[in-house]
């Protein structure tokens, strides 16, 4: 029975069964098709579920998803589950519940609600970090990185939060608490398993010039990674047998340096510092300890440091160097010692006038080829006095001065010359050397976690050891009840002795298991792989699957992963393809996140939030129902900050096709889009219409050179905008053309079978439904997206601007293709146009086809 009004609940329901019954979006390998590879960045699955501001990213790769099968392609479209990870771990510390429940409720709560907005994944294939069936392939890739000797174990100085019991990541660390429950966090030396990300440094920058990515986000990727050009420098420490080793990008600066800098952790922090500074070193030392890496490095923080009591000889000139200590500077970047020449160098610069420090200047200011180094307000001859003063740090162009000592001398050359000079002389007195460096440091790769993959390491007594084959792998944790880690740096896994100590059966020898675990980025670095063939038991992936269906073609997700996640992922996958296991570089060949919504959030002045249905607004102010004062912001959509809008009350009241339509309507994909709920009537009010003329007494078989004009236009247009992700100037071109086609009054059911298969990969349940309404056949996910006939395209009619000496004079509708004589012709006989040419000369007249006719006179 159809139903003549738009019955959403009904019409979902419907399709939703009928697609998984039929398994329409199921595919295998079929190399007679071209495939898209088109992927979700896959979610971690919380408890609170997916609110709307989630659901901009799904649907739009549903869109292209849905569009591309249209166009003949074989589509995979797979989901999946980020599931291992300390929130659920922490969530069943706190209910005493096993995170493998709770965090399969989560999955269950995510799949349910992405199954209600008709999301076209391949449910074949979908997968769960967390299951053994999949973390037996992530160790098995660990064992590979092992093999090739970039995994090996170390001593590093890590993020520890005692109360979570693990380390963290610098980009889980904030203001020194833990992103996770804010709690304190320590610098602590562990034991940890290390990755040799650095090996591929050179390789993940050379290799990102391949893909299409926004710009930003590579530039993200190459500052994180910070290939820097430049010479290691050595200074010998006074009164003792030790150098420190400072690398710098500009050894022209040489003569500029008053004072070195080391970090709070360096190794000779303990032998250099003299009785009289000891207790002022160890005071700032503990300081510094509870700051995260990416706190100390903020460059608007104001810069601390204490005096260690040092001194180092300058390598060229030999007089002495104070050395320093000061948090902004990290032992795990470059060398963890740096040279200060504040009078080039804004940071050194701040830091210099702070402690009274001198400031050589060793720069004559080339004002005119930097102006953008003079401050506002101060003239170039100003500015160059206050830089030669040492009163104005300097960092851009000039000539050297002050840089004259012994055989080497820098006076009078530039920035280039002076490097090089100054390289060269360093290099044959063996002072110093050049080198490249980079910013990125090996991974941490050991978390001390119990919801997490194991490592398939043993350890003997003799200090060897080894990985485990793969015919012993997955290696699950033991069962535990108490997932609360001991805060001594030890994973909760070395509370179960019987699982730590073992007889390994396959030497016969005394082992131990590895007790720590891995982060949770393991699982995530390799998940596009086994989507290609995710119920393979003897192999991670087949090399036919992987062959067919990799790379990605389009990856999709938020730009808070553009540099870790991308960045592992990308590490992992050269290390498959150096090892033969895969057929490409690179996994993901074109990347686009999309903006983030946002939507209104309440404040409470004294903290914390409130929902919008508790604000009352009283004399212009706002207040929750106990009288407190509540602010508006616009903030990310967030559960916490009770802004966040579930999906399922918006489905339930407008539907699944109108979300997705307001979802891509909102504003272009990249930018930002501001959540209204009572904007979504608008696109519910576009179905209701459009559902009105499907099933309305006016649908006839015969076509009109009108209606055709209108159809082939909408699939042109609509087509255009679908492939360059331009989805909200697309559905506004559906609205566009409804408004035009409900006024001819007839409304012929072919070019409205067209019309329905634009619409479907946005709509697709109403699309499906309407277009059994219009007699069509049922499935649309095969059928073709409709071609267009370039003759409907053309226009018969243009607007021709008429112009005098440049001047716009009038307008005239023509036939597009009319002669230039008769252009004219007519647009002399306009009157506005005939009283500007009323006894002058015509010069000549500038005729731009379909556009425009500009007539020159002499108009003294």
């Amino acid at each position: 029975m159809h139903h003549k009004k738009y019955h959403h609940q009904i019409i979902e329901t419907k399709w939703q069964q009928y697609w998984e019954k039929e398994q329409s979006f199921k595919v295998s390998v079929d190399t007679s098709k071209p495939k898209y590879y088109i992927l979700d960045m896959f979610p971690y699955p919380s408890g609170a579920g997916l609110h709307v501001g989630h659901v901009t990213g799904y649907t739009a790769t549903d869109v292209l998803a849905r569009y591309k099968r249209q166009k003949g392609f074989n589509v995979l479209h797979p989901m999946g589950w980020d599931s291992f990870g300390l929130p659920a771990e922490q969530y069943a510390i706190r209910t005493g519940t096993h995170p493998q429940v709770t965090t399969q409720n989560s999955i269950n709560t995510y799949r349910k609600q992405l199954k209600a907005l008709g999301f076209s994944y391949d449910w074949s294939r979908e997968i769960a970090t967390s299951d053994p069936s999949y973390y037996k392939w992530t160790q098995w890739i660990f064992t590979k990185l092992y093999e090739r000797g970039l995994a090996y174990e170390a001593e590093a100085l890590v993020n520890y939060c005692p109360t979570l019991g693990t380390v963290l990541a610098n980009e889980e660390v904030e203001n020194g608490l833990s992103k996770e429950g804010g709690y304190p966090v320590v610098k602590k030396a562990l034991r940890q398993w290390i990755l040799k990300i650095t090996e591929y440094a050179e390789r993940l920058l050379d290799d990102l010039e391949e893909l299409d990515w926004p710009d930003y986000l590579k530039r993200l990727q190459r500052n994180w990674i910070g290939k820097s050009e430049g010479v290691s420098l050595r200074f010998d420490v006074v009164d003792h047998p030790l150098t420190l080793e400072v690398f710098t990008t500009r050894i022209d600066t040489i003569f500029g340096i008053s004072y070195l800098v080391v970090a709070p952790e360096h190794p000779y922090v303990e032998k250099i510092t003299t009785p009289q500074q000891k207790k002022l070193v160890q005071e700032y030392q503990t300081i510094a300890g509870s700051k995260a890496d990416l706190e100390r490095t903020e460059l608007s923080k104001e810069k601390t440091g204490v005096w260690t009591g040092a001194y180092a000889k300058h390598p060229v000139t030999g007089i002495s160097l104070p050395i320093w200590v000061a948090d902004y500077v990290l032992v795990g970047y470059g060398t963890g010692a740096v040279m200060g020449v504040p009078a080039h160098d804004s940071r050194d610069f701040e830091f210099a006038q702070k402690y009274q420090l001198s400031k050589p200047v060793v720069y004559h200011p080339d004002v005119e080829k930097s102006p953008e180094e003079i401050p506002q307000g101060l003239s170039p001859e100003e500015a160059k006095k206050q830089v030669l003063e040492g009163h104005l740090c300097w960092g851009g162009e000039g000539v050297c001065i002050n840089s004259d000592y012994a055989d080497l001398k820098l006076n009078g050359l530039s920035i280039a010359q002076a490097k090089e000079a100054a390289t060269t002389w360093l290099e044959k007195h063996q002072k110093g050397m050049r080198q490249i460096t980079y910013k990125l440091r090996d991974w941490l790769f050991s978390r001390q976690r119990y919801w997490a993959e194991p490592f398939p390491i043993l350890h003997f007594e003799d200090g060897s050891r080894r990985v485990l084959d793969l015919d012993e792998l997955p290696l699950c944790p033991p069962q535990l009840t108490d997932f609360k880690p001991s805060g001594d740096g030890q994973s909760p896994l070395a509370k179960v002795q019987s699982w730590v100590e073992i007889k390994d059966r396959k030497t016969g020898k005394k082992a131990w298991r590895e007790t720590n675990t891995m982060p949770q980025w393991a699982g995530s670095c390799w998940y596009y792989l086994r989507f290609c063939d995710p119920h393979n038991k003897n192999q991670a992936w087949s090399h036919e699957a992987e062959k067919y269906w990799m790379p990605v073609d389009l990856y999709v997700g938020g730009v808070e992963h553009a540099v870790l996640h991308l960045l592992y992922a990308r590490f992992w996958h050269k290390v498959l393809y150096d090892c033969g296991l895969v057929s490409t570089k690179e996994p993901f060949s074109t990347l686009r996140n999309q903006g983030l919504v946002t939507a209104k959030a309440y404040k409470l002045e004294g903290g914390g939030y409130t929902t919008p249905s508790e604000v009352i607004e009283k004399n212009g102010k706002l207040f929750d129902r106990q009288g407190h004062v509540v602010k508006c912001f616009v903030e990310k959509m967030s559960k916490s900050k009770l802004n966040g809008v579930s999906p399922d009350e918006i489905i339930a009241e407008y539907g699944a096709d109108t979300l997705r339509l307001y979802e891509m309507f909102l504003s272009p994909f990249d930018k930002e889009k501001l959540w209204n709920n009572e904007a979504i009537s608008g696109c519910k009010r576009f179905l209701n219409r459009l559902y009105d003329l499907v099933t309305s007494d006016q649908l006839c078989e015969e076509t009109s050179e009108a209606a055709l004009k209108l159809v082939h236009k909408l699939i042109y247009g609509a087509q255009q905008d679908i492939e360059a992700m331009a989805f909200n100037t697309a559905i506004a071109k559906m609205m566009e053309f409804l408004n035009d086609f409900s006024a001819l009054g007839k409304y012929p059911r072919s070019l409205l079978l067209m019309v329905i298969k634009v619409l479907y990969p946005f709509a697709p349940h109403f699309a499906e439904e309407c277009n059994l309404l219009l007699g069509g056949e049922p499935n649309l996910t095969y059928q073709p997206f409709p071609e267009y006939d370039q003759k409907y395209l053309i226009e018969e009619a243009v607007t021709y601007v008429i112009q005098v000496n440049g001047k716009v004079r009038g307008r005239i509708d023509l036939e597009r293709d009319i002669e230039r004589d008769k252009l004219i012709a007519q647009a002399k006989a306009l009157e506005n146009v005939q009283k500007y040419l009323e006894g002058k000369k015509v010069i000549k007249e500038i005729f731009l086809p379909k556009k425009l006719l500009n007539i020159v006179i002499n108009d003294p």
